[in-house]
């Protein structure tokens, strides 16, 4: 026999006398009784636990004399033997689904007493979960009905909307860091929360006292989130782009801040002209209370009823009436540009016209008793007027020599020289000295002129 083949043997047979030592000994399993206020949906073979490894298993279950659901548990070592003040919880893996619970123990300190086999943990030292069915018991048939309806609400709410629900959930926490410090701030000023509290006390009194009107406003504000599930798209758009416009807001209250303190100096230089304010306000009342029928004549004038009878619907009809006018305005520009020649002529004889038309009107303003004056031949230039050392004297003129100063050209006198002379000198008019002597004389004057 050779010395590796003598190892290998010797192994071999170290191995076995393990192996039988191992089952020979005898299992160090520990057996306890646990009592709880019911099983919790435990079953046998379910998980006994610590800190979340199995160290055991659920065995009997059975009822005792006192209606306590008796449990009987194995532990392995080394978590066996428990300890004086151990204690255990029944847990669940998940909310839905049956018989996954297991028993969860949090060991007694070590300094504590071992416990004997078979010892019991009573239900002072034992915890029970209070179920979902538990709780839903606790409600009558109508408000179990409304939490139905109610979940298959939320059911509708979220349905096709998995994306957006898990956007949301993103700024959850968020909203529970500012939840956390907004309870930070209101514990910090303990007095005025008190305030705060009566004050709603007082305030839900005053809305008890009027549940009627607050019923009717709960039915509106059904009708209100009715109709914004209608509109669950544009909303939805809506809650995409708040991020954005909060940001862009946050940016103008940021510039704002500036803003204000430019205005808090304008307020401030501001306050000496606001002194005098009041009283231009007090004197300008009774012209505002006076202006109130003008305003409102303005008002009808601009808007009243009907069509086509304001300055509104004038307005409005004002391009229709440019597009018409505009080739009549042309025609009518170039008319008095050709009108303008003519007039120029006849403006310097503007004093004749006018003194004719004034000295024919006096021959009939006055009369007698044989009634106006004007019953009368016209004579032509029955007198003449001579300047002289006297102070100038009418004489006749023969009757065949009256119509000699009617010959063509034998009178040049000048426009405006038929009536009396004008006190600013504007007749009779010779174009500034222009008019030669051929064209006119501006001796020839009227008597008096």
């Amino acid at each position: 026999m050779t010395v590796a083949r003598g190892a290998g043997l010797a192994a071999l047979a170290l191995a076995v006398v393990v192996v039988a030592l191992l089952l020979l000994r005898g299992s160090e399993t520990r057996q306890y009784v646990l009592y709880f206020q019911n099983a919790g949906q435990l079953v046998p073979d379910d998980d006994v636990q610590v800190g979340g490894r199995r160290v055991g298993a659920v065995g009997e279950i059975s009822l005792a004399d006192d209606n306590r659901a008796r449990i009987e548990v194995e532990v392995e070592p080394p978590y066996a033997p428990l300890r004086e003040g151990t204690r255990a919880v029944i847990r669940q893996t998940s909310l839905s689904g049956i018989a996954n619970r297991y028993i969860a123990l949090t060991p007694g300190p070590d300094s504590g007493l071992e416990l004997d086999e078979g010892a019991e943990l009573r239900a002072d030292q034992t915890t029970t979960p209070v179920d979902l069915d538990q709780l839903f018991n606790t409600f009558d048939e109508r408000t179990r009905g409304d939490l139905q309806n109610l979940i298959e609400g939320f059911a509708t709410q979220y349905d096709g909307k998995a994306a957006q629900a898990n956007a949301a959930a993103r700024y959850f926490n968020p909203a529970l860091s500012s939840s956390r410090r907004l309870v930070s701030e209101l514990n910090r000023d303990s007095g005025t929360l008190t305030r705060f509290l009566v004050s709603t006390s007082k305030a839900m009194t005053a809305l008890a006292e009027r549940r009627d009107d607050v019923s009717g406003l709960v039915q509106n504000s059904g009708r209100v989130a009715g109709a914004l599930a209608q509109e669950n798209e544009a909303f939805s758009t809506a809650l995409d782009r708040l991020p954005t416009t909060l940001r862009k807001g946050n940016t103008t209250f940021v510039n704002l801040r500036s803003t204000l303190s430019d205005l808090d100096r304008l307020v401030a230089e501001s306050k000496p002209a606001t002194r005098r304010l009041a009283p231009l306000l007090r004197e300008l009342q009774p012209l505002l209370e006076e202006s109130r029928p003008t305003v409102q004549d303005l008002s009808a004038l601009f808007g009243r009823p009907g069509a086509d009878n304001d300055l509104l619907d004038a307005t409005r009809k004002l391009p229709r009436l440019q597009r018409v006018a505009s080739p009549s305005f042309a025609d009518q520009i170039e008319a008095l540009r050709e009108l303008q020649p003519v007039l120029e002529f006849g403006r310097p004889y503007a004093p004749d016209l006018v003194g004719w038309l004034r000295d024919f009107g006096q021959t009939t303003a006055n009369y007698d008793a044989n009634g106006h004056y004007a019953r009368v031949q016209p004579i032509f230039n029955p007198f003449k007027f001579a300047d002289d050392a006297q102070g100038g004297t009418l004489s006749a003129v023969p009757a065949g020599d009256r119509f000699n100063d009617l010959r063509k050209g034998a009178l040049k006198r000048c426009p405006g020289a038929a009536t009396q002379r004008p006190a600013d000198g504007s007749a009779p008019f010779t174009d500034d000295g222009s008019l030669s002597a051929q064209d006119c004389d501006p001796s020839l004057t009227v008597p008096g002129g």
